[in-house]
């Protein structure tokens, strides 16, 4: 992995993976930063740190992603997905403005799951995201996703238990197909605490700029946060394999949020290694006719 003196290294992967076993969100600090580099530079300006590392890994990314999708339209079936989900207000939108937004709009495929259309409440729960996976050599950024159905279908009794209780697995063997053909997914809960969940909440109330981010049933949902943790914390234990791991990122600091995830990110795609396709070409031969023409 690259060691450029223009980014801090560190396997933040190893600071973000759940681990085996039951989850217990309680344990997990929303404001902490694993992983965060020590030295007076971070410690004296953390945000302004962080947009420069964002930056710059920014620029590393941008060269991997050209790399993976040069490979994509050559044949290889390498794709990334980076998959968020938060409770409200958890930077969801905000990550992918300031991390995806480092990248080609190209080779990118960014989809915002809300409320099931009534189309796709004819079908299975995962059909709608089998069609919006990102295809050879894309990178995906999934806004919510196929876990709504194990979060607020659960939470809000959509379903009976039998049948809520049934997608884990269904998750699971989903995810291990797309993994064996050549999907990497890099899932992510953005952990918010409820106190400044309140406080962004506030923001877009008092920000006329923001009024239109604000839904009045954000209300309802945070009084069914100890529901939502624990539906959460199901999904985490569960649906935690080694083809398709889960990462909890510490969400209530944005600025630490967007350098650990463009890490993931980064460490990620270097994983991935996807190389320039050899042209099917003779290089020179073309250069000389090239230079040999009118």
């Amino acid at each position: 992995m690259p060691t450029s003196s223009d980014v801090a290294h560190v396997d933040i992967r190893r600071h973000l993976r759940v681990g085996p076993g039951p989850v217990d969100l309680g344990t997990i600090d929303p404001r902490s930063t694993p992983g965060l580099p020590g030295g007076k530079e971070v410690s004296r300006d953390p945000k302004l740190w962080s947009r420069g590392q964002v930056a710059a890994i920014g620029a590393h990314l941008a060269g991997l992603q050209e790399r993976l999708y040069a490979a994509g339209k050559a044949g290889s079936p390498d794709r990334l997905l980076l998959l968020l989900q938060a409770m409200d207000a958890g930077g969801k939108d905000g990550t992918v403005k300031n991390v995806a937004g480092q990248m080609n709009p190209l080779g990118l495929k960014i989809v915002s799951f809300g409320k099931p259309t009534p189309e796709e409440q004819r079908h299975h729960f995962l059909w709608r995201i089998r069609r919006n996976l990102p295809g050879p050599g894309f990178i995906g950024v999934f806004n919510r996703s196929h876990y709504e159905d194990v979060l607020v279908a659960r939470v809000h009794d959509l379903v009976p238990p039998e049948v809520w209780s049934k997608r884990y697995d269904e998750i699971n063997r989903f995810e291990a197909r797309e993994v064996a053909n050549g999907l990497t997914v890099v899932k992510v809960m953005l952990h918010i605490s409820k106190e400044e969940q309140k406080a962004r909440l506030i923001e877009r109330l008092t920000d006329p700029t923001k009024h239109w981010k604000y839904n009045p049933g954000d209300l309802e949902e945070r009084k069914l946060w100890p529901r939502f943790m624990e539906a959460y914390e199901a999904a985490l234990t569960w649906c935690n394999t080694d083809a398709a791991p889960w990462y909890v990122v510490p969400a209530d600091r944005k600025w630490y949020r967007n350098w650990a995830i463009a890490h993931l990110l980064w460490e990620t795609l270097e994983e991935i290694d996807p190389k320039y396709p050899e042209p099917e070409f003779d290089v020179a031969a073309e250069l000389a006719k090239l230079k040999a023409s009118d």
